[in-house]
């Protein structure tokens, strides 16, 4: 039998819920939605721990943080000796190529690749210019992709300051269709397309900003929660943006999400040409999403819906035969990729691992997801039905109905009436605990620990702003 060819199109902080086809009428995704009517949509896919480089660990080994090693953001922690998904398709004879960001250490670490066209949003205080800095300079504009002025974790916006070819996401669609075209024609292919955006900087192309300009958008997300010293901490990292600065953000967020919908178009095309696309499964997802001003917060590391739950899509043709078989509903989260990817394609793992395909009749009861060791540190207990959201500091324990309140607007923690459901949540909660988190655990209960009142730190390296890198940037530099 034919093997399948694999494309893998992976996003960075793209919120689950922030697509037409999940009922937003102010985003335009085209493209993505009809992968996803003509697909399997997960509707209940979270990241168990929704930063980069954890998240990514666990898409690209199946394992969760607790044996992957990471639940914080470590950039210079290496990857764990276990296979990994390129590894697994490289064993099986697949031609495996990866376009765009990694976010791995040591950076030129190929993770099992045959060949990776890096992207890494210019992290040179690693020691490598990555491939399209290198491309920037011999084509005239060398240093210049930061010249925008706009931080990487900050929502300010103006529009791209270079030429569409000299965009990240036109250079990576760009390789990946190059790559599509060069392919070894004897083997099968796995190809991991990797986006940077739409994670700020939020620069998007004056074409695609141009769509957004008479949109009514839809209001962010609110709340009926008791505001706890914890929520004011991470309400306090939105409370700079004036409202025109909120909505001018959406809108640049929002054009940078359909640059790249309407980026896939020219993947899907390339795949049409080259006569593969019958025999290709199409992956979408993200490895986060962003708060995006919703519950008066922004960027990621949250256990809410809009950080938390990810778009997760198996389409192309290959996959037609797993519609409408109830798969869509089912819990899932982004170590179950590998597994699923494997069995879809009859390829055997070399070592054991956390997630389970989905596509088959294992299921999970529920999620357990943890972000940070700090005094912001957060675990979350999601089943079927309820969202139990725990923060250490002060002890704070949020719980939400996940059938009649996805935008989170209720919290049920003080409701009598769920009192049982809360304990049993909580209950599933101490039972994932590991490490030094058994210290918020006494008598059996969760007991957390007193915030510690600190003096706010000013940030003066702006939440990463970069410069001019050219010449290249030395390593050692502040964050």
């Amino acid at each position: 039998m034919k093997k399948k060819n694999v494309v893998f199109i992976c996003t960075d902080e793209w919120p689950g819920q922030l697509f037409g086809h999940r009922g937003r009428k102010d985003i335009m995704t085209p493209t993505i939605d009809f992968l996803a009517d003509n697909g399997v949509m997960m509707e209940n896919a979270y990241s168990e721990c929704p930063v980069c480089i954890p998240a990514r660990r666990s898409l690209m080994t199946g394992l969760t943080p607790e044996h992957h090693g990471d639940r914080v953001y470590s950039d210079t922690m290496k990857m764990p000796s276990h296979q990994t998904l390129a590894g697994a398709f490289s064993d099986a004879g697949y031609q495996t190529v990866a376009v765009g960001k990694m976010h791995v250490y040591p950076q030129r670490d190929r993770i099992g690749f045959d060949d990776v066209i890096l992207l890494e949003e210019g992290r040179s205080e690693f020691g490598v210019t990555d491939d399209y800095e290198i491309w920037l300079g011999e084509n005239g504009k060398p240093g210049e992709q930061f010249m925008h002025g706009m931080g990487n974790n900050t929502y300010y916006t103006r529009p791209w300051h270079l030429d569409e070819k000299a965009h990240e996401t036109s250079w990576v669609t760009r390789e990946a269709m190059r790559q599509i075209a060069r392919r070894d024609p004897v083997r099968p292919m796995f190809l991991y397309v990797s986006y940077t955006y739409p994670h700020p900087p939020l620069v998007p192309l004056q074409v695609f900003l141009d769509k957004y300009r008479d949109t009514r958008l839809e209001k962010p997300l609110a709340d009926d929660w008791k505001e706890e010293w914890i929520i004011k901490q991470f309400r306090d990292i939105a409370a700079p943006y004036s409202e025109n600065e909120r909505e001018d953000a959406i809108r640049a967020f929002f054009a940078q999400c359909t640059h790249i919908d309407y980026s896939i178009r020219l993947i899907i095309g390339a795949l049409r040409e080259h006569g593969l696309l019958d025999d290709t499964i199409i992956v979408f997802m993200s490895d986060h999403g962003d708060m995006l001003f919703d519950h008066d917060m922004v960027a990621k590391r949250l256990f809410y819906e809009s950080s938390a739950s990810v778009p997760l899509i198996f389409s192309g043709r290959p996959m037609l035969e797993y519609r409408g078989k109830g798969y869509e509903k089912k819990l899932c989260q982004i170590c179950d990729v590998m597994p699923t990817l494997l069995d879809l394609c009859g390829i055997e793992c070399a070592d054991e691992m956390d997630g389970i395909p989905i596509f088959s009749e294992q299921k999970r009861d529920y999620i357990f997801g943890e972000i940070g060791d700090d005094v912001k540190a957060t675990r979350m207990i999601r089943d079927e039905k309820y969202k139990l959201v725990y923060y250490p500091a002060g002890n704070v324990s949020q719980l939400f109905d996940m059938e009649n309140d996805r935008k989170e607007e209720h919290d049920l923690a003080q409701d009598p009436a769920y009192a049982d459901v809360l304990h049993r949540l909580q209950d599933l909660l101490i039972g994932n605990l590991h490490g030094g988190d058994s210290a918020w655990v006494r008598n059996g209960r969760l007991e957390g620990y007193p915030p510690a009142e600190g003096k706010k730190i000013p940030n003066f390296g702006l939440l990463n702003q970069r410069g001019i890198h050219w010449p290249p940037v030395e390593t050692g530099y502040s964050h």
